[in-house]
């Protein structure tokens, strides 16, 4: 069962070998974050008031983490889970879930143009392409 609770310091361990994966960082389109920058950034995070943090749990064990911030264009959402979660509607049960908390609206999220799996979720979950720019392709809720 999937379910999500606050972001939790003990989390941040499991986050850093989720976003160390090589293949989720070649599907995200991101650069991997050594250890003290990873730390380094999710500390920012945890003391970002504006930000709404969940832990994403399936059966009790940390499968990756969801999260939604002030962006330079409105909220944004993002999402990262472990690969050895991947393919098991962990995302999509996250963030359908996740949206139900986070009511701001539009709600805006990105995936790379490659991220065909990302892309699929966010769909499943009512987001609409607005833009795609070559590298990605950027998706909004509206309601």
């Amino acid at each position: 069962m999937i379910t999500l609770r606050p972001v939790e310091p003990d989390d941040i361990p499991v986050f850093y070998e989720h976003q160390a994966d090589p293949e989720a960082l070649a599907l995200a389109a991101f650069p991997m974050r050594e250890r003290a920058a990873f730390e380094e950034h999710w500390t920012r995070i945890l003391a970002n008031p504006a930000g709404l943090l969940r832990t994403v749990l399936l059966d009790g064990e940390v499968a990756g983490n969801v999260v939604a911030w002030d962006g330079d264009g409105g909220r944004e959402v993002g999402y990262w889970i472990g690969r050895a979660y991947w393919g098991r509607g962990v995302a999509s049960a996250a963030l359908a879930a996740f949206v139900e908390v986070e009511r701001a609206r539009p709600l805006h999220a990105w995936a790379a143009t490659h991220n065909a799996p990302s892309m699929r979720v966010l769909e499943k979950c009512g987001f609409v392409r607005v833009r795609d720019d070559g590298d990605g392709v950027a998706f909004a809720l509206e309601s």
